[in-house]
Order: structure tokens, then C-alpha cells, then sequence
């Protein structure tokens, strides 16, 4: 009898960590869609159109009050959190200026995607931006001496000609009026891209140098992210907000879109807590399926035979490089091979 209920308890617990599985998997995938396809809509049906830099800056600060919020709970009471407060990030100015890099960084990439959003597709945009994971691979083997299959690597390779079929006839929007310029809008994502992967391992070889709690990190690094947002608001619409207001142009859509990048940010890293590598690579391509059908419908977005074979093949080889492997989830030693052997290896 007890051998049955324990393996009755043990098949419930697959279960219910399955179907969590399963719900992470299923919001990361609506959150990635909707935040690119919504962004992409707030920039080119509003007639008033609002300053991405405080859009940017507004997100951080939410991201602020969230990440507070949870280290409240964390904590367990009031106390503890001005006492770990005051000990991790007031009472560490050195701290506060090692994640001033990642801030420096994500807040360009943030406004990237404004800028690559109001000149591509929602859909073009969803595709080309997974060159982060060629980028995140590079920086990855360079700043914590890791090494990747062979598998991996081909499936780099496949992603990139993937990207270039998609990017070489673009699909057109005929719903589309405002002027647009795609070569703009490709070179933002390069740059979106270059930050994604460099920002996303610094912040992972941060954590790891230490002991100190993710929610205390994030606090240490939207703190430098609203000073350097601010900065860019100052510097790229400082006249034109003083004259209009911070909060010009913003509708219910785009408080949507600053709700849905404060939360998806903050959902990645439990995203990456309690699924894998598969699931997260079903979720990209889910996305870029979702973000297509989107395209289609609001922006009359005409599909082309580049872009289908294009977005296959990054689609195939999201889940190839996601595919089970050894000896990469290590930092290995430094001194075991150096950074331009192991590119050399592959």
C-alpha cells in the first residue's frame, strides 16, 4: 500500500513539474510575441508618436519596484530587506558600478528595438533578432571559457544563412503607411544584438562571481539603468520632452508594451530557472510562428518564399543548438585552453 502511494505522489510531482513546465513555456512564447508585435503597432498606427527613451527609462523603473517587491518576499520581512538593502546596494558603491556595464548596454539594446521596430516587421524583427544566440555562443566561449559542439556550431552557421534569406527580399506590409527604412532598422537589431549577448553573459559571470541573491543583482542594475536612461532621455529628446512632457503620446498600448517588457524581463530569469534549453528554443520558434500570423493579420504582411525557408531554418536550428550536450553548462578552467584555441578547434 505504501509503495503504491508513494509512487502515486511521485507520478503527481512529474506531473505538476511538468505542467509548470508547460505554463512557463506558454507565457515566455505570448510575452516574446505580443511585446514585438504590440511594440511594432505602437510605432506605426499612433498618430502622436511617444519618446521611446522614456518608454525605455519608464521600464526600468518598474523593473526597480518588481525586483523589490520580490526581495521583500525573499526576505521574509521589512527588516532584513533595508538591512540586505543597505549592506548590497547602498553600502556597495563598487557594486553599483560593476552592473553600471550591463545597465550601460541593455538600455542601448532597449532602444534599439524601438528604432529596428519602426522600420521592420514584427515578424522580420522576431527572425533576425536570434542572432543573439550566435553572438551570446562567441561571447559565451571568450568570457567564461566554455566550449561548444560541434552541433552547436552548425546550427550558428544554419541561423545565420536563415537570417540572410529572410533579410534578402524582405516581406512587405501593405498596412504599413509610415515611411520606413529597413536598412536602419537591420543595423539597430545588429547593434540590439551585439548588446543582447554581451550584456546577457557579463550579467550571467557577475552572478556566478558570487553568492549574492539574483533579485539584489537586478536592484544593483536597474538602479544604474534609470540614471543611464535618464541621460539618454536628456540627450536624445531632453528639448522636445520639456516642451511636450515626459509622458507625450502614450496611450493604453504603449503602457501594454512598458508592462509587458518590465514583467518578460523578470519572467526570463524564472524562465531559465525552471525549463531547459528545449523549452526555450520551442519557445522562440512558437514566437516567430505567432509574431508571423500576427504580421499577416494586422499588418498585411505578404509572405515570401525567402522568408518561409529563412524563418525554417532558424527555427531548426533554435532547437538543434538547444539539443542536450556535456561540458557546457561549466566554466572551465582558463588555463586549459585559450579562447582563440578553442575557436580554432571548431
Amino acid at each position: 500500500m505504501k509503495g503504491m502511494l508513494s509512487r502515486y505522489l511521485c507520478f503527481l510531482s512529474e506531473n505538476v513539474s511538468l505542467l509548470f513546465k508547460l505554463y512557463c513555456l506558454t507565457v515566455m512564447t505570448l510575452v516574446a510575441a505580443t511585446y514585438t508585435v504590440a511594440l511594432r503597432y505602437t510605432r506605426t498606427v499612433e498618430t502622436e508618436l511617444y519618446f521611446s527613451t522614456t518608454a525605455v527609462c519608464i521600464t526600468e523603473v518598474i523593473k526597480l519596484f518588481l525586483s523589490v517587491g520580490i526581495l521583500a518576499k525573499e526576505t521574509g520581512s521589512l527588516a532584513r530587506l533595508i538591512t540586505s538593502l543597505k549592506e548590497n546596494v547602498f553600502g556597495s558603491p563598487t557594486e553599483l558600478l560593476k552592473l553600471s556595464v550591463p545597465s550601460l548596454v541593455y538600455a542601448l539594446q532597449n532602444n534599439m528595438a524601438f528604432v529596428a521596430l519602426s522600420n521592420l516587421d514584427a515578424a522580420v524583427y522576431q527572425v533576425t533578432y536570434q542572432l543573439k544566440i550566435p553572438c551570446t555562443a562567441l561571447c559565451t566561449v571568450l568570457m567564461l571559457n566554455r566550449t561548444l559542439s560541434k552541433l552547436q556550431w552548425f546550427s550558428v552557421f544554419m541561423l545565420c544563412g536563415g537570417v540572410t534569406l529572410v533579410q534578402w527580399k524582405p516581406a512587405q506590409a501593405t498596412k504599413v503607411q509610415v515611411e520606413q527604412n529597413p536598412w536602419l532598422g537591420f543595423g539597430a537589431i545588429a547593434v540590439a544584438v551585439l548588446c543582447s549577448g554581451f550584456a546577457g553573459v557579463y550579467f550571467e559571470k557577475v552572478l556566478k562571481s558570487s553568492d549574492t541573491s539574483l533579485w539584489v543583482r537586478n536592484i544593483q542594475m536597474y538602479l544604474s539603468g534609470i540614471a543611464v536612461t535618464l541621460f539618454g532621455v536628456y540627450m536624445s529628446d531632453g528639448a522636445q520632452v520639456l516642451e511636450k512632457g515626459f509622458f507625450y503620446g502614450y496611450t493604453y498600448y504603449v503602457w501594454f508594451v512598458i508592462f509587458l517588457a518590465s514583467v518578460g524581463g523578470l519572467y526570463t530569469s524564472v524562465v531559465v530557472k525552471y525549463t531547459d534549453n528545449i523549452m526555450k528554443g520551442f519557445s522562440a520558434a512558437a514566437a516567430i510562428v505567432l509574431s508571423t500570423v500576427a504580421s499577416v493579420i494586422l499588418f498585411g504582411l505578404q509572405i515570401t518564399v525567402t522568408f518561409s525557408l529563412g524563418a525554417l531554418l532558424v527555427c531548426i536550428s533554435i532547437y538543434l543548438y538547444g539539443l542536450p550536450r556535456q561540458d557546457t553548462t561549466k566554466i572551465q578552467p582558463s588555463e586549459t585552453k585559450s579562447s582563440k584555441e578553442r575557436l580554432a578547434t571548431v
